[in-house]
C-alpha cells in the first residue's frame, strides 16, 4: 500500500468473532436458583405461621363444660296477685284555716303561743277596742232613753189614747233602732277578739303585737293535723280503674316498713291539661301527728286482683331481641339441666311479675346461679330438700 505524506497509517480491522462468557451465565443462573429457593423457603415459613394461627385459634375454642353448677330453685304454684297503680302524692292537712281580722286596730295581746293545740273558740289574740268601747256605751245610753220613751208613749196611746198613732210608732222605730246599734256594736267588739274556727294548731302568727291589722288581713293560720288528706294525680289512662271508695295503700319514705290504709273519698272529673293525670283525695287517720303537711306520699292504688296466676321474682326473667326468657331445671336424659324457657309476662309490682304463658305448674324456675348456666348446662339444685323433685345432677 502507497502512503501519502502526512497521513497515518490505517490499521487493518481485525475480525470479529463472538465471545463466550461461561462466567457470567454460571452466575446469573445461581441467583435465579438462590431467588427460586428463597420463595420456597419463605412460602414454606407463611404456611407454617398460617398453621400455627390456625392451630392457636383451634386450642382458643371453648368447648362446653360438664360441670354441675349449683343452684337455687322454686317449684312455680298458682296464686292470687294484685296489681297496682303506683303515683306520688303529698300530704296536705285535712283543715288548713287563716284567721284574718274583722276590725281595725292594733294587735295588744296573745293569749297563746305557736305551736298550742286549740279548742275551737278558744281566744288566741287581742285588738286594740277603746273606740269601740266608748261607742258602745254611747249606743247604750241611747237605747236607754229610747226604751224609756218608747214605754211611756205606749201607755199614753194604749190605755189612755193621748197622742197619736204616728208618735207611739216613731217611739218604737227609735228604740228598735238604738237597740240595733248597740247590738251591732257589741258584735263587732266581740270581734276584737280573734278566736279558733276550728280545733287544731297554731301553726302561723303573721303580725306581732303593735302591728296595725286592717279588716281581711292574714293574722294567724291553724291547721288540724288529727287527719290528712293526700291529694296526687293519677294519669289519664287509668281513669276506668280509678272510683270513689276504692282501697289505696300510702307509705313514705321517712316510715320504712309501714303501710297505711285508707280510701278513695274524691276523684276529680277534669284532666290537668299540662300533666294529663286528674286528681284524686284519701283521708287518712294521724293520731300521733306523725305525717305533716306537704310530705311526699307513694300511693299504690288496686287497679286489679288476679287469681289463681303464676308469678315469679322478677329479677330472674331476661330479655331478649325477641321477648322474654328464664331458666328452669328439667330432667335430659338422666341428667338435671338448665333449659331455656320464653315466657310471656302480665303484670308486675314490687319484685313479682305475671307469668301469662310459658311455665306450668310444677316445674323448677331456678331463682339462684341462672346467671352461670346456659341451655343444656347440668345443675345440681342445693335446696332440693324442700322440694318434691330429682333434683341430683349426674
Amino acid at each position: 500500500m502507497k502512503m501519502r505524506a502526512n497521513e497515518l497509517p490505517v490499521k487493518p480491522a481485525k475480525e470479529r468473532t463472538p465471545k463466550f462468557r461461561p462466567v457470567y451465565t454460571g452466575l446469573r443462573t445461581i441467583i435465579v436458583q438462590m431467588g427460586i429457593g428463597l420463595l420456597f423457603i419463605a412460602g414454606c415459613s407463611k404456611a407454617d405461621s398460617a398453621a400455627d394461627d390456625v392451630a392457636a385459634r383451634e386450642s382458643s375454642v371453648t368447648v362446653p363444660s360438664t360441670k354441675v353448677v349449683n343452684v337455687r330453685a322454686a317449684q312455680v304454684q298458682r296464686s292470687a296477685f294484685m296489681d297496682f297503680i303506683h303515683i306520688t302524692s303529698s300530704v296536705e292537712a285535712y283543715q288548713d284555716v287563716t284567721v284574718s281580722a274583722e276590725e281595725s286596730g292594733v294587735i295588744t295581746k296573745y293569749f297563746v303561743d305557736k305551736g298550742t293545740v286549740l279548742r275551737r273558740g278558744q281566744a288566741i289574740a287581742k285588738l286594740k277596742d277603746d273606740v269601740l268601747v266608748t261607742q258602745l256605751a254611747e249606743a247604750q245610753a241611747a237605747a236607754d232613753l229610747a226604751r224609756e220613751q218608747f214605754k211611756r208613749q205606749k201607755v199614753l196611746w194604749q190605755r189612755d189614747n193621748i197622742g197619736s198613732e204616728l208618735a207611739y210608732l216613731q217611739a218604737k222605730s227609735s228604740y228598735d233602732a238604738t237597740n240595733a246599734r248597740v247590738n251591732l256594736l257589741k258584735i263587732r267588739l266581740s270581734n276584737t277578739t280573734l278566736k279558733a274556727p276550728i280545733s287544731g294548731i297554731f301553726e302561723e302568727k303573721y303580725l306581732d303585737i303593735g302591728e296595725m291589722a286592717t279588716p281581711g288581713q292574714p293574722i294567724i293560720r291553724l291547721i288540724n293535723t288529727d287527719r290528712v288528706r293526700i291529694i296526687g294525680g293519677v294519669p289519664e289512662r287509668y281513669a276506668l280503674f280509678v272510683h270513689p271508695g276504692d282501697s289505696a295503700w300510702i307509705t313514705f319514705d321517712f316510715l320504712p316498713g309501714q303501710q297505711y290504709a285508707g280510701l278513695i273519698n274524691f276523684v276529680g272529673n277534669a284532666v290537668n291539661i299540662g300533666s294529663r293525670t286528674f286528681p284524686i283525695e284519701i283521708v287518712l287517720d294521724n293520731p300521733h301527728r306523725s305525717i305533716k303537711p306537704q310530705m311526699v306520699a307513694g300511693v299504690n292504688l288496686v287497679r286489679e286482683q288476679l287469681d289463681n296466676v303464676i308469678t315469679v321474682p322478677q329479677q330472674i326473667i331476661m330479655r331478649l331481641e325477641d321477648g322474654y326468657q328464664l331458666y328452669v331445671a328439667q330432667e335430659f336424659q338422666g341428667k338435671l339441666v338448665a333449659a331455656a324457657r320464653k315466657v310471656q309476662l302480665g303484670p308486675n309490682y314490687e319484685n313479682r311479675v305475671v307469668i301469662l304463658e310459658g311455665l306450668e305448674v310444677g316445674e323448677l324456675i331456678i331463682t339462684l346461679g341462672y346467671q352461670q348456666v346456659d341451655h343444656g348446662t347440668p345443675v345440681r339444685v342445693i335446696n332440693a330438700g324442700s322440694l318434691a323433685f330429682a333434683t341430683e345432677g349426674k
